[in-house]
């Protein structure tokens, strides 16, 4: 589902942590670690006004340990030399993005911007309300077939959100689709998307051909699009195809600045392939339903035929679950309830479409 080898990607080599690297006038890239297979981030300063009156904006946080904002006071220091930063942008509530928010709008008593489905869901989740608990995710999950075993392993991981998030702003100022936000003179449009959270903000800004994509649009890896406990019925998948298609009206020429892999140009190609990478799932998916009647756990094999730990059987059963759903609204898979409790699904016609 590559579609690497129809992108340029001009900045190849990533900044080391704790550095910065200017890829366009007044755009900086950070890089900070991660504690996951996933193993970077990407993070980005935007100066803000020039000379004596310059401060920054910083786009994403970090996860918030000690290591990240250690790295952030080396860009402090190296870079900004005692400028203030004026705000911090969140694109999603995910903890890679959201974890130094609440740090770094204290320490630089910075206005903080976000959508509004972001910032409450970040609040949810770290809460546990709102249908936001490890509990509510295995009930979802031993639905769609997760046996006990693997359910009682995946319950001692606990709410890790808060792990990685220790605080959240307590305020915050609203994004909306299509309003532009000034830094540093230039306007940046925020492109809302779907699917992979509940309201992302990408960043666009025309004078420089530059979109923040945030993890809307990544290079190399397709990005997660899963069921939650809060909307168990949704179609997330749908929502996320729709929303990169918007990227399409971008200049072709559009340098896109992702969360994750390194700066590309490309966006209308690499829109395409994830349109295809996810309609070839889809067609597995669909073949072996044709098979005889499967749930979401048994059909695990067929989008993710690695072996899981239980990081990633957590995101693994959600997005085969968004997958089906798809399917499912589409009319080309029906569901049913199992006199065990457990959702499966089928293209065998007389299958009970609705669950009862």
């Amino acid at each position: 589902m590559s579609s690497a080898a129809t992108l340029q990607f001009p900045f190849p080599e990533a900044p080391a942590p704790g550095a910065t690297l200017e890829i366009a006038p007044g755009v900086h890239w950070v890089r900070m670690p991660l504690p996951f297979q996933l193993d970077h981030i990407n993070l980005w300063l935007l100066e803000d006004g020039k000379g004596a009156q310059r401060s920054w904006t910083i786009v994403d946080c970090g996860i918030g340990n000690a290591a990240t904002r250690a790295l952030w006071e080396q860009v402090f220091e190296a870079r900004l030399g005692g400028e203030p930063v004026r705000r911090v942008i969140l694109t999603h509530y995910h903890p890679d993005h959201m974890g130094n928010a609440a740090w770094l709008i204290g320490r630089f008593d910075a206005d903080f911007h976000a959508t509004h489905g972001e910032y409450l869901t970040a609040h949810a989740l770290r809460t546990g309300s709102a249908g936001y608990t490890p509990e509510s995710t295995l009930a979802l999950f031993r639905r769609n077939g997760l046996d006990a075993r693997r359910e009682a392993e995946m319950s001692a991981r606990g709410n890790t959100y808060g792990r990685y998030v220790p605080e959240l702003p307590e305020s915050f100022r609203r994004l909306s689709d299509g309003e532009p936000v000034e830094v540093g003179g230039r306007a940046w449009r925020v492109i809302a998307g779907y699917g992979h959270s509940p309201e992302h903000a990408a960043l666009y800004c025309e004078s420089l051909k530059l979109l923040i994509s945030g993890d809307m649009l990544l290079p190399r890896i397709s990005t997660h699009v899963g069921i939650w406990t809060i909307e168990p019925e949704g179609d997330p998948l749908s929502q996320f195809l729709g929303s990169i298609r918007r990227f399409r009206e971008l200049p072709a020429d559009t340098l896109v600045l992702p969360s994750h892999g390194v700066p590309f140009v490309g966006a209308h190609a690499r829109v395409a392939a994830l349109e295809s990478h996810h309609a070839e799932r889809l067609e597995r998916l669909v073949a072996a339903c044709a098979e005889g009647a499967r749930s979401a756990d048994e059909l695990l094999p067929v989008l993710f035929p690695r072996p899981l730990d239980m990081h990633g059987l957590f995101f693994a059963m959600s997005e085969t679950i968004a997958h089906l759903h798809y399917l499912y609204y589409e009319g080309r898979l029906a569901r049913e309830h199992g006199a065990d409790g457990v959702v499966r699904f089928t293209t065998r016609a007389e299958a009970a479409h609705e669950i009862t």
